[in-house]
């Protein structure tokens, strides 16, 4: 305990200031007895400018000296100086400087000269724990702000092995080392709490195989006990550090090896140390829980993946399963599809739009499904309840479509596609803008493909008839800018039937119904 207590005494300086030589040589022999590192200087001038160019922790100095006092020399070293401990001495009590002035210079303490120096030794201690706190305190004002500073980037959303390694090198300035390393636990990986992941720095900087070699078992068993009892190891090679979660669970170490705190404040160093440790461990249980999220997102977005996938063919089933249920009818939403898409592409519209456009024609019927056959396949005009019943189907296959967030935006076209620009429509009775111009895009033309299809309880009309009854309904039934546009298509008509035929479209081939690309590409607006 004595040879610790010398070696971290001889981590200060003392200068000593006084006019007489004895008194120098009597006090630096008791001072380097109690293990201070000492030097002397008779000429005040020359002392004040070795302190102005070498380092001292404290200064004991005579008051009455040639050719400046004692408080003059303090007057111009705290303007060059504020920190130095100061004691005054004085030959007698009333021969010091008032206390006014030692407040004033900021001197923390005298005492008067005397053969036996036991009281200046207290008072030299007392300085020497003054220092050492004052210096605890500065050390952990400048690590906290290093943590401070540190703290951002091993926040930062990153590869772990990214943050493992700022880690590391925003830890080393805190304890002027160049050597360390981290182990820490993978709980994100398929094998979780089965593998540790390691990041060396310094001499530690190695691949995997080089550094368990570097592992010596006295290390191994320490690193087990720091984390078996979530307690800081300290041994002359260095410490470890364990990193614990919020919930105080061990996620891994940090070793630093070779601190350099000055012994004297080991301890303090040693705390610093722990508080970058906690703020280490939250950062990487950050990443971590970044990690799973995203790895919890992935699995979500395989089983939405799946999810959609097979609700896309269970609405496909449905849609196919309308056209079984009336032969007449059969073909019908993809002739519905390819016109819309023909509207949407001759008016310009965005290329999203388009896609909305040719999937709501797709499914616009799939609310059928619920529609008794014997009203389906009826060959006569129905009556008023069963027309009402046939009204549900918009309502219903939004209903259907409304299961899965893929036809959001589907589902109001799908609902309104039988509203009137009159208001005199269903399920809502909408009118004018009310509608969704995409629903008013699809209810022009499964009116014009009804009217043109071959029905149970009715001829198909001709294409020209079909367009006069569109005439008709420009601005009551149908809006008038769709009609115009789908009537100039009509133009071209006999060209439509025979792409149409090309991609096979009224037939029963499947498509690829994502709401991202167009399979088929409907005829040029131009």
């Amino acid at each position: 305990m004595r040879k610790r207590k010398q070696n971290e005494m001889s981590n200060f300086r003392i200068i000593v200031v006084d006019d007489e030589v004895g008194i120098i040589d009597s006090l630096s022999v008791v001072l380097n007895r109690g293990g201070y590192e000492t030097v002397g200087e008779t000429d005040p001038l020359k002392a004040i400018e070795r302190i102005k160019h070498e380092h001292f922790d404290l200064l004991i100095l005579d008051y009455l000296m040639f050719p400046l006092h004692g408080d003059e020399v303090v007057e111009q070293i705290r303007m060059f100086n504020k920190e130095l401990y100061i004691l005054l001495l004085t030959g007698h009590r009333d021969l010091a400087p008032p206390l006014e002035t030692i407040r004033a210079l900021d001197i923390q303490g005298y005492c008067e000269k005397s053969d036996k120096f036991d009281q200046l030794i207290l008072l030299v201690e007392s300085g020497i724990k003054s220092i050492t706190m004052l210096q605890m305190i500065k050390k952990f004002q400048e690590g906290l702000n290093k943590i401070l500073q540190a703290v951002p980037k091993i926040y930062q959303l990153q590869p772990l092995g990214s943050i493992l390694e700022d880690i590391l090198s925003e830890l080393l300035p805190l304890v002027n080392s160049e050597h360390a390393f981290i182990l820490v636990d993978d709980v994100t990986g398929p094998n979780a709490d089965k593998k540790s992941i390691f990041k060396g720095i310094g001499r530690y900087h190695q691949d995997v195989d080089v550094f368990v070699d570097m592992l010596q078992p006295s290390l191994m068993e320490e690193i087990g006990y720091a984390r078996l009892n979530q307690k800081i190891v300290h041994f002359d090679e260095g410490v470890i550090l364990p990193l614990n979660n919020e919930l105080m669970q061990s996620i891994g170490v940090i070793y630093v090896e070779s601190l350099d705190f000055g012994n004297s404040q080991l301890d303090d160093g040693i705390k610093l140390l722990e508080i970058y440790a906690g703020q280490a461990a939250s950062s990487l249980s950050n990443a971590f829980l970044h990690s799973m999220v995203h790895m919890k997102n992935e699995e979500l977005n395989r089983t939405y993946d799946q999810l959609r996938n097979g609700y896309m063919d269970t609405i496909e089933a449905l849609r196919l399963a309308v056209d079984a249920k009336d032969i007449y009818t059969r073909g019908h939403s993809d002739r519905v599809s390819y016109f819309a898409t023909l509207i949407g592409r001759a008016m310009n519209l965005p290329q999203d739009q388009v896609e909305l456009l040719r999937i709501s024609g797709f499914f616009h019927d799939v609310g059928k499904i619920g529609t008794g056959d014997d009203i389906l396949a009826k060959t006569d005009r129905l009556n008023d309840a069963e027309y009402e019943e046939v009204k549900k189907h918009p309502l219903k296959g939004a209903q259907i479509l409304s299961a899965v967030f893929m036809f959001k935006q589907v589902v109001p076209i799908v609902q309104y596609h039988h509203e009137r620009i009159d208001g005199l429509g269903y399920p809502h009775g909408l009118r004018g803008e009310q509608i969704p111009f995409l629903a008013r895009i699809i209810s022009v033309v499964d009116a014009f493909d009804a009217m043109t299809s071959d029905r149970q309880y009715r001829s198909r009309m001709d294409v020209e008839h079909a367009k006069n009854q569109l005439v008709q309904g420009r601005g009551t039934q149908f809006d008038s800018q769709v009609v115009d546009v789908f009537l100039g298509l009509l133009e071209r008509y006999e060209d439509i039937l025979a792409d149409m035929a090309v991609l096979n479209i009224g037939g029963h081939d499947p498509y690829n119904l994502t709401l991202s690309e167009p399979v088929a590409e409907p005829l040029s607006a131009s």
